[in-house]
Order: structure tokens, then sequence, then C-alpha cells
């Protein structure tokens, strides 16, 4: 964990693509994107459908590692809305015992905006918490400091004359943009103008590793 600080709080971004709040125990993640790959599959494309799994066994891994007492999923939590009734069982049986053991609160997206509770945890449209609006996707003329995600975003260099693509933040003085958690998402590239739009100018690709945080600028 790389501690930073963003609109005076404390965090650390994790290389995971989580973000850890120290003051509340708390940990936010972005576009898990369960049931994705099942999705697909009902339209005749065949992915292996093990990403549910995955995802919830690297949250389980971090829950366990930071002892949070809180959760937050910044929306798109699932493929669609209907994505926990199709969870295996195994899955399932992850995610209710997680649910079960902290504070979990499901902030719905474009994706999984008619979600009901199959599987524990609040479910929100979007919530102020401690002065911090936690929502999906960022809203251009929100003025007070916000933590969304939605967008995916991924810094692409060119490295040793091959180009390399990680997730990374996005953040302005009052947004930032966390990258997707699933094991089953894209990434849309942090310079691309919607991203742009979305924070306004002055914006910075944060890339976290396990030991430091790499600053990136983004072009206007």
């Amino acid at each position: 964990m790389v501690p930073f600080s963003f609109a005076g709080r404390a965090l650390h971004a994790l290389s995971e693509g989580a973000l850890y709040w120290p003051a509340r125990r708390a940990l936010i993640v972005a576009d898990l994107h369960l049931e994705k790959a099942s999705w697909f599959a009902k339209g005749g494309q065949m992915l292996p459908p093990y990403d549910s799994i995955a995802t919830l066994s690297a949250l389980a891994a971090l829950i366990a590692r930071t002892q949070a007492r809180e959760l937050w999923c910044l929306g798109d939590s699932f493929h669609d809305s209907a994505g926990c009734e199709r969870l295996p069982a195994a899955a399932r049986a992850t995610l209710t015992a997680l649910t079960g053991s902290l504070r979990w609160v499901w902030i719905t997206g474009n994706h999984d905006a008619a979600m009901i509770d199959h599987c524990g945890g609040e479910i929100v449209a979007e919530a102020e918490v401690d002065g911090l609006m936690l929502r999906h996707e960022a809203e251009p003329i929100e003025m007070r400091p916000e933590l969304s995600g939605h967008f995916h975003p991924k810094l692409r260099v060119r490295l040793r004359g091959r180009q390399v693509a990680r997730r990374c933040f996005v953040a302005t003085e009052r947004k930032l943009i966390l990258p997707a958690f699933g094991a089953l998402t894209g990434g849309l590239d942090a310079h691309h103008p919607e991203i742009v739009r979305a924070v306004g100018r002055r914006a910075e690709a944060l890339v976290a590793l396990e030991d430091r945080l790499l600053r990136f600028p983004i072009a206007a």
C-alpha cells in the first residue's frame, strides 16, 4: 500500500487497483463486473466461467490483509442487474460470507442500476462519506471531492520499444477515478477525451506499485 493525500484525506493506493482509507478502515473498489462471462455466454460467446470467483478471491485477500471494517463498491459490481442470481454456488457462498463479515455498500452503476439484494449488503445510488462523494460515474459539475469508477482507466506507455498497459487511478485536486478491480474487465486509455471531460484539466494518472506511486501527467 502506498500512502498519498486526496482532498485532505490520507488514503492508500493498492497495486491491485483498490483504495484503503485508514481513518475509516474502509476498502473502496470499482467495477467488479461479476458474472460478465455468464452474461456473454447467454449470447453464445463462451468464456471461462471463473471471473467471479477470481475477483471475489482477490477481494477477500485484500479484506484479510487490511482488516477492513467497511467495503464500498463504486458501481457496475455485476455486469448486469441479474448477475447475482447467476453466481455459481462457490462464488455465492464466498460473497455472502464477505458481506456478512463487514459493512458492505453497493453503489449502483449503469450496468447494475436495477440490482436487488440477493447476497447481502446495502444498495444505494451514491453516498457522501465524511465529506467525500462516492458514486459510479464522475459528475463534471460536482464541486465536492469525489471518488468514482466507470471508465476502467489504464495508462499505456512505450517501454523499451513495446507498449505496456497498467491499470491506473486518474486524479485531480477534487476527483479520483478508480481502475476496474474485476478479473474480466478491459480498460480505457487514461488520456481518452471522455476521461478528461469527466475530471477536467490538470489530471494525473497514478500507477500504484507495491512500494511507490508513479505519477504521469494527462494531456488535456
